[in-house]
């Protein structure tokens, strides 16, 4: 396979993989969806090679950050049409299965340890949806466009549909998953899909800027947030709630990132983890 153009425009190795291409850089794995003939949708094989490249890049220790991509015109198409027929004659076994790669790609992604940022251009659709939805931090180009047009085909939006919801919330899923309408950037931002907007020609600059703030924030904080989101979300703040949040802020407190921090704070310096090249940055801050 040819080596293509990531976001950042920095040329990838294919690495066996076919699907998708990983670059490594400056504590980023930069993963982008390598099908641009099909509008990135996916298949088997993108759903293999994503989630394999998702783990290993949350176990690995350089990794940072994640950044999410597409290449060509497109974030990603959902799903592709040759995957599809295919599907059309699966039994339910079949279809078992493939449902449940496809749920485990996702959960990989919006389970990963480490911060992870959807980079979003063009289409995005069904399944890209998803992916823009399971990622931490999402910031597209204000002509995206989204549709959850699954309802349109006779399916449903089913493993997508726990991330979307707690994305843009139950009301505006009832909407879209029943219409399967398209919409623009400015109502992906509205109701919570999109975390910013800005005009093409900007978008790797504020990713770029999204990509910097992750970096000098601690790794283990940054771990034990995500976490503590997942535990906190759509509870009632009750006595088990409380108990449990008491519970991680004490053991977060005696970690050794954590004196670090409060040590480079006190002393005006920047902390240990920060990589050198933003260490300028955060001194002036």
């Amino acid at each position: 396979m040819a080596k293509k153009k990531t976001a950042s425009g920095a040329a990838a190795p294919a690495g066996g993989r076919t699907t998708i291409e990983v670059l490594r850089r400056e504590g980023v794995a930069l993963i982008g969806l390598a099908r641009p003939e099909v509008h990135n949708a996916f298949d088997e094989t993108l759903i293999a090679e994503l989630t394999a490249a998702v783990r290993e890049a949350g176990d690995d220790p350089a990794v940072r950050a994640i950044l999410l991509h597409g290449a060509g015109s497109s974030f990603c198409a959902g799903a592709d049409l040759d995957w599809m027929r295919r599907m059309a004659g699966y039994g339910r076994k079949e279809n078992l299965a493939d449902a449940g790669a496809l749920a485990a790609m996702l959960s990989t992604i919006a389970t990963c340890p480490k911060p992870t940022v959807a980079r979003v251009h063009g289409p995005a659709y069904g399944g890209g949806v998803g992916l823009v939805a399971c990622c931490d931090v999402a910031i597209g180009a204000n002509d995206t466009t989204f549709a959850l047009s699954e309802a349109k085909l006779g399916l449903i939006p089913a493993t997508i549909g726990p991330y979307v919801v707690s994305a843009i919330g139950a009301r505006q899923a009832r909407r879209y998953f029943l219409t399967g309408e398209r919409f623009d950037a400015a109502e992906a931002y509205r109701i919570g899909l999109l975390h910013d907007i800005v005009l093409p020609g900007e978008l790797d600059e504020r990713v770029n800027e999204i990509l910097g703030a992750l970096l000098v924030a601690g790794p283990n904080a940054q771990r034990e947030a995500k976490a503590l989101v997942r535990a906190v979300a759509d509870r009632p703040v009750d006595e088990r709630v409380i108990a449990d949040t008491v519970e991680r802020i004490a053991t977060v407190r005696a970690s050794d990132e954590a004196r670090e921090g409060i040590a480079a704070f006190l002393a005006k310096r920047s902390p240990a983890w920060v990589p050198a090249a933003l260490r300028s940055k955060k001194g002036k801050r």
